[in-house]
């Protein structure tokens, strides 16, 4: 055979420089007509500007629509010479051109169902007895064209046959009852396509289509059946189908740029060849990197695809194409035609012939098919699918002849209609050379599909078979030759196992897609699985990805601590200080300026003093109810009672200098005796408030969870912050009175200024109050019982540095200073000077 049409390739190109009659092949009289629709051309002539109803023209030929119309031709003759289908019946045809656009389909269609005979469509109640000219349809290509078509022909009920209309929409028999295909939905296509990407692990891929039926419905049904599972979306995206378009190349390099952003690896493409020719185009212009591509026969198979320069560089091409056999005889058919319409004899009785059927009808409108030789067809004729255009043929003359009650002998003249096909189309199965077909449920045939690879070979392109389809996929890996440097298979995951603490966290468009997250301190991950983290207990803590939580540890100022230490040396210095000075004192008891500072009352100050450093041992340990509530009773009970004998001081002091008239009436209830009254009130009203304190609600241990990380911090909090606030405000109000009774007393320089160490132990009290409450309140760490403590040790020094120590310094330096006339009425105002 190939010798034979190497010859006839060789008389064709001698012949091609005259224009052949090819186009006057595409119609027959016969005595039933069957109805052709093929893509001959391609990209219809203004059809934007078209303003009137004029006749649609392609501007190029598409040499794969043309081939499949010589199939339908092929398969209507050799049925005509069959003697045992269809016996003593001649089929005739009409074919014409859908140029791919659905209003260069529409004119033809509506042809083919004027009534027999005549160019018109009669209008009638019941179309029962209604005969069109053609008894079926076969084609057209595409799905948004049968889509259209369909609707018309179902009507009618006409038998059409898709030989390429995948769509999943045209399984609907309620909408299209007379729509037949002869290659598999959409649905098997997309189930083999999951199939592969299981098998490979690829999970994080981009998915692509046309912007039409066919795109749009593919890429619709690929994402509904991946659902949430195990294939992540990182993009989905359409790209034109009219590249006409001045829109198209943008959004061709927007689609390009996204994928990159991506990182994927491999991208599905559900396009027909124009639109996957223009993306693959623009992907090597923009150098996109080297993917896989997964595709289908709608682009894989054409050769201009495959013919792009620098195609070699877009990576590995596999997809699926629709199983189908070579049909016997077809090129050496297609030959010894293309051979015949170069003879003058042969084109002067096909013109006749189409002349006399289509004087008053619509023309086929192919002038291009005139000027094409075998040479030009020769690399697409060997590998274009052309049996489901056969099968299609086939179906219709197989119903047919069961319609007409036909046998061996002949078939009864009989007067068929095309509805009554239909029954015969859906129940019987028929066989073309050897192999048996029937239409399901859905009027489609499922014949399985074919896993091939563009494998390269010296810049030369062969389509290998590397597994096939059919329920279940099998896949030979061996035979497959990736893009990698070590040719192995590419990695596309959206996800990987989380490692233990790790969570899914989503991303993408799907659930299935998420990235391994370490869970945060204090949460844990219970399984690998589990998308959320689980918050530990509240008693309990862990670290960042962690798989389980602990128990924490109780912080408080321990005994053993270095910087406990460091306190109780200085608490034992300043206690030391205190007692010296108070020892100090006992023995010049009767001085006059310990008679004058307060005698007796320095003593029990300064006892109180010692009382409240060794107070400072209530914050260390682990704190309890009874700890809590004793360290503000003894501090405030302690400071209240050296702040009283200060009141008595500052009395005095202010008595005799700012009410002189008054003083020596008043001054008894100050005086050194009955101080002692005065203090003990003081004291007694403390009390008062420390029972209510203790009434309202005593400090009490609160755990802190928050504020350290492993550990629970034990703190004293306080109940009732009013109790808390006249307890430690009382003392406050003491103090308050000291000062303003002893800030703006002046003597002269040769008096002792008693008034003076009050109002610096005063004041050296507030600033380190002020201090304290700013640090205390922002700290959340066992330092708050550090800062308590050096805040009773602080004031207590400055009690004793500012107003004991000066004391001191003249007892033990400057003994002959202590006299009466130092300190007796060293607050009553005089002249400066020398009296003398």
């Amino acid at each position: 055979m190939i010798p034979e049409l190497l010859l006839c390739m060789s008389f064709g190109c001698a012949a091609a420089l005259k224009p052949s009659c090819l186009s006057a092949q595409f119609r027959r009289p016969g005595d039933y007509i069957i109805g052709g629709l093929f893509p001959f051309g391609m990209d219809t002539i203004n059809l934007t500007a078209r303003s009137e109803p004029t006749l649609i023209v392609c501007e190029r030929l598409f040499v794969d629509g043309l081939i499949w119309a010589l199939g339908m031709k092929f398969a209507i003759d050799e049925i005509n010479n069959s003697t045992s289908l269809l016996p003593g019946v001649e089929l005739g045809y009409d074919i014409y051109d859908t140029c791919f656009e659905p209003l260069a389909a529409l004119q033809p269609s509506l042809l083919f169902v004027t009534q027999n005979g005549t160019t018109g469509i009669g209008i009638a109640c019941n179309y029962t007895d209604y005969q069109p000219r053609v008894i079926a349809v076969i084609g057209p290509l595409k799905s948004d064209l049968c889509l259209l078509t369909a609707k018309l022909f179902s009507f009618f009920l006409i038998p059409q046959v898709s030989y390429g209309a995948s769509s999943e929409k045209l399984s609907n028999k309620e909408l299209y009852p007379s729509f037949y295909r002869t290659v598999p939905s959409d649905k098997n296509l997309v189930e083999a396509v999951v199939l592969l990407l299981n098998e490979f692990g690829w999970n994080w891929i981009a998915t692509i289509g046309s912007d039409d039926e066919y795109g749009r419905g593919a890429q619709e049904l690929f994402l509904s059946t991946i659902g949430n599972g195990t294939i992540c979306i990182a993009y989905e995206g359409l790209i034109p189908s009219d590249l006409t378009d001045p829109k198209a190349e943008k959004q061709l390099e927007d689609t390009i740029q996204y994928i990159n952003k991506t990182n994927v690896n491999i991208i599905v493409l559900f396009a027909f060849q124009q639109a996957a020719q223009a993306l693959l185009e623009q992907s090597i212009k923009m150098g996109l990197s080297k993917k896989v591509w997964i595709g289908t026969e709608a682009w894989l198979l054409f050769d201009a695809a495959a013919s792009i320069p620098n195609i070699q560089s877009i990576g590995t091409v596999l997809g699926f194409i629709m199983k189908a056999s070579t049909v016997p005889g077809f090129q050496k058919y297609v030959a010894n035609l293309l051979s015949s319409v170069q003879q003058d004899e042969f084109c002067q009785k096909s013109r006749e012939i189409y002349r006399h059927v289509s004087s008053d009808m619509l023309g086929t409108q192919c002038k291009q098919c005139d000027h094409i030789s075998l040479h030009d067809i020769s690399s697409i004729l060997s590998h274009s699918q052309i049996q489901p255009v056969y099968i299609a043929v086939y179906s219709v003359a197989y119903a047919l002849h069961r319609a007409l009650g036909c046998t061996h002998q002949g078939c009864p003249k009989a007067s068929i209609r095309s509805w009554q096909l239909l029954h015969f189309m859906n129940t019987v199965p028929f066989t073309v050379n050897g192999q048996s077909f029937r239409f399901d449920e859905s009027h489609g045939t499922n014949t399985g599909y074919k896993l091939i690879y563009w494998h390269w070979e010296n810049g030369s392109l062969t389509y290998l078979p590397v597994g096939d389809y059919q329920e279940s996929l099998h896949l030979n890996k061996s035979l497959i030759q990736f893009h990698t440097t070590d040719q192995k298979e590419p990695t596309s995951e959206c996800f990987r196992e989380c490692e233990p603490g790790q969570i899914r966290q989503i991303k993408g468009f799907h659930l299935c897609c998420y990235d391994c997250t370490d869970c945060p301190e204090n949460t844990y991950c219970s399984s690998k699985d589990s998308s959320t983290c689980t918050p530990c207990l509240e008693h309990q803590w862990s670290p960042a990805r962690s798989t389980q939580c602990y128990d924490r540890s109780e912080r408080y100022l321990r005994w053993d601590e270095p910087l406990t230490a460091g306190l109780l040396i200085s608490m034992s210095i300043i206690t030391s200080l205190i007692c010296l000075t108070a020892v100090l004192f006992v023995k010049n008891l009767n001085t006059p300026l310990v008679q004058a500072s307060g005698g007796n009352l320095n003593l029990f100050a300064l006892f109180a003093l010692i009382l409240l450093c060794l107070s400072s041992c209530l914050f260390i340990g682990k704190p309890t109810n009874n700890l809590c509530m004793m360290q503000q009773i003894v501090y405030a009970l302690c400071l209240n009672a050296c702040f009283s004998t200060f009141l008595t001081k500052s009395l005095e002091i202010a008595l005799l200098t700012e009410f002189p008239r008054c003083a020596r009436t008043a001054l008894r209830w100050v005086t050194p005796n009955r101080a002692w009254l005065l203090v003990a009130l003081c004291l007694l009203t403390e009390c008062l408030f420390c029972f209510c304190y203790l009434h309202l609600g005593p400090d009490y241990v609160l755990p802190d969870y928050s504020s350290l990380p492993t550990e629970v911090l034990l703190t004293c909090s306080t109940t009732s912050w009013l109790a808390f606030a006249l307890m430690h405000g009382y003392n406050g109000c003491l103090a308050f009175v000291c000062f303003l009774c002893t800030f703006m007393v002046q003597t002269s320089g040769k008096k002792y200024n008693m008034a003076r160490g009050i109002t610096f132990a005063i004041l050296i009290y507030f600033i380190i109050w002020i201090f304290f409450v700013a640090i205390f309140a922002t700290l959340r760490t066992v330092l708050r019982s550090v800062i308590q403590i050096s805040t009773i040790l602080i004031v207590s020094l400055g009690i004793l540095v500012t107003y004991y120590i000066p004391k001191c310094y003249i007892l033990l330096l400057k003994p002959d200073l202590n006299r009466e006339d130092y300190f007796q009425y060293s607050t009553k105002e005089e002249p400066e000077g020398d009296p003398q």
